[in-house]
């Protein structure tokens, strides 16, 4: 059976945390895709916020579940609604490569130049004497 996969990342508001807005809306979420024919599914804490992984049976069904006011409403509520909301197909978060990926070559050596002192220069101050005066008359 091949699912198709959807993912859902709600990143952290300035005033609210994407873990509290599960709180409030996973089980509306988890019902909605339940009775929409969602076969599994996933949630995902991270730093920044959480990553919510559903998978249906068939693509026609993500829409049918996108489209309910239910899920429409809790999308609406999340932290940050100008960039906080992410929604794209398959699935999202760490699901990229198992092995680090290595470092490129170097042009060059690949090294940089070591940071050069800046030549000191001496500076004198001319030392100024008041003019010889005579009888209380600058000469």
């Amino acid at each position: 059976m091949e699912l198709h996969w959807w993912t859902i990342e709600v990143l952290d508001g300035a005033h609210q945390s994407a873990a509290r807005w599960q709180d409030s809306y996973a089980n509306v979420l988890v019902e909605a895709a339940i009775s929409h024919g969602a076969y599994e599914w996933t949630w995902h804490r991270q730093p920044w916020g959480l990553i919510f992984e559903i998978g249906f049976r068939g693509d026609d069904r993500w829409t049918s579940f996108r489209d309910l006011p239910a899920v429409r409403a809790a999308l609406d509520a999340v932290p940050d609604p100008i960039n906080g909301l992410l929604i794209y197909p398959g699935r999202g978060g760490n699901s990229g490569r198992v092995l680090p990926r290595r470092p490129r070559p170097q042009a060059g050596a690949g090294a940089a130049p070591l940071p050069e002192e800046p030549v000191r220069q001496r500076v004198v101050l001319a030392v100024s004497a008041p003019a010889p005066t005579r009888g209380g008359v600058a000469a």
